[in-house]
C-alpha cells in the first residue's frame, strides 16, 4: 500500500475510498455492539427544528464517552494511523468516535459540510467504517461532490437534490471513506431494516475541538451547541 499515494489522491478528490480495510469478523462484531445499543427504533437526538429543517434523520452515539472501548481496535489500527499522518501531518489530533444509525424509511442526511469552509486550513478529517454493506437494496448510499473541498462553501439550494458531478459511494462492509470536512456530501433514504457506519473524527494540529459545532447545510448553518440556526440560507 503506497500510503502517499493514497494521501496524494485524497486531497486532489477529496474523499478516498479503501474497500476491505477492515475484517468482516471485527465488523460483524461492532455491528452487533451497535445494534446493541440502538435497538432498531432509537429516539431522536436531535431536535424538532433540526431535524425538519436539515432533511437529516440520523441517531449519533458516542461509546467512549460511555467506557465502550470496543471501537478502539479501528482507532489504533497502525496503516489508519500512517494514512490519517500522510493526510494530516504530525501532531494531529483525535476528535471523536461517534456511531451513526439511521431507521428504515428515513431520509439520510442532505447536503452538507461537517464544519465552515472559509478557512481552508481548519477542518476535521472524517474516518468512515462500515461495519455491514451499503447498496442500492439497502439505501443508504454516501453521495459526494469530488474536489468540492476546494471550491468553498455549499451553494444554497433544495437539501436532497442531485448535483452534477456527484459520486455515488456504496461502500461494501470493510470499507473505510475519508472524507475531508469541507467536501460536500450526504446519504440517500434508508430502504433496509437500519443503516450504520462508525466515524472516528480527527483533526489536524492547531484545529479547534469544536470544528463541528457548526454545519452547512443548503439551507442553513446550524450550531449544535447550543441547538439553533445561527445562518438562514434561503
Amino acid at each position: 500500500m503506497d500510503i502517499q499515494a493514497l494521501a496524494d489522491k485524497f486531497w486532489e478528490e477529496g474523499y478516498l475510498v479503501l474497500e476491505d480495510f477492515f475484517t468482516p469478523p471485527l465488523m460483524d462484531h461492532l455491528n452487533d455492539v451497535s445494534l446493541k445499543h440502538f435497538g432498531l427504533n432509537p429516539d431522536w437526538g436531535h431536535n424538532d427544528e433540526f431535524l425538519s429543517r436539515s432533511a437529516t434523520e440520523v441517531v449519533p452515539w458516542f461509546p467512549f464517552r460511555e467506557g465502550n472501548t470496543d471501537f478502539d481496535v479501528v482507532e489504533k489500527d497502525l496503516v489508519l494511523q500512517e494514512l490519517t499522518e500522510a493526510i494530516l501531518g504530525h501532531s494531529w489530533n483525535k476528535l471523536y468516535c461517534m456511531v451513526m444509525f439511521s431507521k428504515q424509511g428515513t431520509k439520510g442526511q442532505a447536503w452538507h459540510q461537517d464544519c465552515p469552509p472559509e478557512n481552508a486550513k481548519q477542518f476535521n478529517l472524517n474516518r468512515l467504517i462500515y461495519t455491514h454493506d451499503i447498496n442500492e437494496v439497502s439505501g443508504g448510499q454516501t453521495i459526494v461532490m469530488p474536489k468540492s473541498h476546494k471550491i468553498g462553501v455549499l451553494p444554497q439550494g433544495e437539501p436532497h437534490e442531485d448535483i452534477e458531478g456527484q459520486v455515488v459511494l456504496t461502500p461494501r462492509k470493510g470499507t473505510l471513506v475519508l472524507l475531508h470536512g469541507h467536501t460536500w456530501h450526504r446519504v440517500l433514504e434508508v430502504n433496509g431494516v437500519y443503516r450504520l457506519s462508525v466515524n472516528s473524527r480527527t483533526i489536524p494540529a492547531d484545529t479547534p475541538e469544536n470544528i463541528t459545532d457548526i454545519a452547512v447545510y443548503r439551507n442553513m448553518r446550524y450550531k449544535f451547541s447550543t441547538n439553533e440556526v445561527i445562518e438562514e440560507r434561503l
